[in-house]
């Protein structure tokens, strides 16, 4: 369900449970985990998903069952913000709850125009992973992040692009070749030099 190809330092992790909506489960975590913990090897990253949803979050049962407190989540996004080079999440379509921490902890997003954006864990009765809201604020601000996470709004990608929270809105058939070309300066550089930029961005 977790699908990684490695092409001349660029991984590309891809999202492969679309008859579930990319639903999360904690083995697709812990997967998804130790590929961005092994990923400082490369000199890239894209993370997809295939079929019209990106993720739908966790897989309910298991978010029930306690999946939705676990500290994979964070181990994930973390171990993501930390890659000393250019991390791209290349949204095939919707992004729902804790699917957006390891989205918010990309360098870059984009998104397919029919792509929609919420994250309902106020509604579901839980707290949203630790480090997202402050990244998710850092990119939209604390208003328009309340507006997600406490008013419960789904936000178009029309909208997303508005607010800063993805950087482009491109054509579905465009989507991975954006995203090949975003990495390309970076996968072809001295990762020295594409690390010592990235930390001066941090």
């Amino acid at each position: 369900m977790i699908e990684l190809n490695k092409e001349d330092g660029l991984w590309i992790v891809t999202l492969n449970n679309p008859g579930k909506a990319n639903a999360l489960t904690g083995a697709m975590l812990t997967e998804l985990a130790e590929i961005a913990e092994a990923a400082t090897e490369a000199r890239a990253l894209i993370l997809t998903g295939t079929g019209k949803v990106f993720s739908s979050g966790a897989d309910l049962v298991e978010a029930r069952a306690g999946l939705a407190t676990s500290d994979v989540w964070e181990r994930l996004s973390g171990a993501i913000a930390a890659l000393p080079y250019l991390t791209v999440a290349a949204l095939n379509g919707t992004l729902a709850g804790g699917a957006n921490g390891m989205v918010l902890a990309c360098d870059i997003r984009i998104a397919v125009p029919s792509a929609k954006f919420f994250y309902p864990v106020m509604k579901l009765g839980f707290l949203p992973q630790p480090s997202d809201p402050g990244r998710m604020s850092a990119l939209i601000g604390p208003s328009r992040t309340k507006l997600v996470l406490m008013g419960g709004q789904k936000i178009t990608a029309d909208e997303a692009y508005t607010f800063g929270l993805v950087d482009r809105v491109v054509a579905p058939d465009a989507l991975m070749q954006t995203a090949r070309e975003l990495v390309a300066d970076s996968t072809a550089a001295d990762p020295r030099i594409a690390a010592g930029i990235a930390g001066l961005c941090a």
